[in-house]
């Protein structure tokens, strides 16, 4: 299996200019990451949003490459989204699912059938041009620049070690402090989006 920090500082190096929605692994992101504003970290959606959240904004940026650390209890939750993604054909999305076989941030319980589902073998049938599949590192950092030259969208699955959380939400250190609002805010700047609706209204994030 590959350590989540290990595969972030693999990717790293190629990120470039890329929107990277780092979900899962944003406490590892976050700790290497040089351009926060580019970031949108855990939370931004909520479980089971990741991959339709990446796709729209794939889809609102095309000249800029996404990066998606998704899991696949997230996916799971939306496995609808893999047909919609690839029906989109986001030749710049970069779609990475992190498979550890359990919910670990909810205290480990096991994914049906952890050890039979193949994530690179349904999005391939979902119609995604190339997928690939790892279980250990060395591999993966060896194709990483390939993978990332390919036109998207691009699907990866990769067995990761988990790092599961038994403590209560509410009792857990707060790593990440910046609000969903903030990080859209930053990362419209960084983009030179304009921050105003169409017909001149303000454009308003409604929180859940």
């Amino acid at each position: 299996m590959i350590d989540v920090s290990d595969m972030v500082r693999a990717i790293f190096p190629y990120r470039g200019d890329a929107i990277v929605i780092s979900g899962r692994a944003s406490r590892h992101w976050a700790e290497i990451s040089e351009r926060p504003s580019l970031d949108l970290g855990l939370g931004d959606p909520g479980m089971g949003g990741h991959a339709s959240f990446a796709l729209g904004l794939a889809m609102a940026q095309p000249d800029v490459p996404v990066i998606l650390f998704d899991s696949e209890g997230d996916l799971l939750m939306n496995l609808g989204a893999l047909p919609t993604i690839a029906e989109q054909e986001p030749r710049n999305l970069y779609h990475f699912v992190m498979d550890n076989e359990c919910y670990a941030t909810t205290g480990g319980q096991p994914v049906p059938n952890a050890k039979r589902i193949q994530y690179d073998v349904i999005a391939q049938a979902c119609g995604y041009p190339s997928t690939f599949t790892y279980g250990e590192i060395e591999s993966l950092s060896r194709d990483l620049e390939h993978i990332l030259s390919l036109p998207g969208p691009v699907f990866v699955a990769m067995k990761v070690t988990p790092e599961i959380e038994n403590l209560p939400i509410g009792q857990r250190l707060r790593w990440q402090t910046r609000t969903l609002e903030e990080n859209l805010r930053d990362l419209q700047s960084e983009l030179g989006v304009s921050q105003r609706a169409p017909h001149g209204r303000n454009m308003r994030v409604v929180k859940a």
